[in-house]
């Protein structure tokens, strides 16, 4: 599965932060100090350990927002899997803006390397099973879409992009605006389709009750591979339904045995490991 197209606008604008985060009014001091102005340099991006790789263009931004003159090359696909000891990009030119840009650029690559990496182990680990990997609005902020972009490039499924693409009717929600059927009701009243509508249940009861108000997505919030099995055969295909709640790598496949069609993670977006990824320089002669 390709991952899907970068807002390269939006990107650039969350780069041009990363750089002046890191800048500041002063610029790279060390650099400037210790790196004649005239040197050139070739930098590698390289895997310091087995990953699924996502981020290069987001890196190549990086680079070429401190030097438009530099020469960035991805040696390998988004998506793909790489070695300890690959190199993913060589970046060539200036070496004082390589190198000022070497943190930032890494920071990015690595947490987008990272979930995508997490993403094809939990992807691996339900092969078979029929259900899908979904992500969550569990991201890190202003950093959404570079999060969700790394889900599908490592074979994840992106869920609504935000509170404004679909209808999430949520315990919270039910709190203050419950019951559940109530509120199914009271959503597709206000125009919105049955499609984009998903309402999280913490019970059966709850989930026929859903199912009868007309909801054809149910969250089966926090229950064990046992009830959602019961829920699976409960709704005898009337709904499509997602598994959520504590879901990580390492404990999917019960879950998704269990008949659900979607198994939701925040975790990999708010808790994958960041991935190992280093940059080697050298001077050009």
């Amino acid at each position: 599965m390709k991952p899907p197209r970068l807002d390269l606008d939006a990107v650039r604008r969350i780069v041009r932060a990363a750089l002046e985060e890191d800048l500041g009014e002063a610029g790279d001091l060390t650099t400037t100090a210790v790196v004649p102005e005239a040197l050139r340099g070739t930098g590698r991006l390289v895997a310091r350990s087995r990953l699924a790789v996502a981020g290069l263009a987001v890196a190549g931004e990086v680079f070429a927002a401190l030097d438009e003159t530099l020469r960035f090359e991805a040696r390998i696909e988004e998506g793909a899997v790489a070695e300890a000891g690959a190199v993913l990009a060589v970046v060539r030119g200036a070496a004082r803006p390589i190198l000022s840009g070497e943190r930032t650029a890494l920071n990015f690559l690595g947490r987008m390397c990272g979930i995508a990496t997490a993403v094809r182990d939990a992807v691996a680990e339900i092969e078979g099973t029929g259900a899908t990997v979904l992500d969550t609005r569990k991201t890190a902020p202003g950093l959404r879409i570079l999060d969700k972009y790394a889900v599908a490039a490592g074979g994840g499924r992106n869920h609504r992009r935000g509170l404004y693409d679909e209808v999430m009717i949520k315990d919270t929600h039910l709190a203050v605006a419950g019951p559940v059927g109530a509120a199914v009701r009271r959503a597709l009243a206000a125009g919105h389709p049955p499609a984009i509508v998903t309402v999280e249940v913490r019970s059966e009861r709850e989930m026929e009750e859903a199912i009868r108000a007309g909801a054809t997505r149910i969250l089966l919030d926090n229950m064990s591979p046992a009830a959602l099995r019961s829920c699976v055969r409960a709704a005898g295909g009337r709904a499509r339904l997602e598994a959520s709640g504590g879901l990580r790598p390492g404990s999917l496949r019960e879950v998704a045995e269990s008949g659900v069609d979607f198994l939701s993670l925040g975790w990999l977006t708010h808790s994958s490991p960041v991935a190992d990824v280093a940059l080697e320089m050298e001077a050009e002669i």
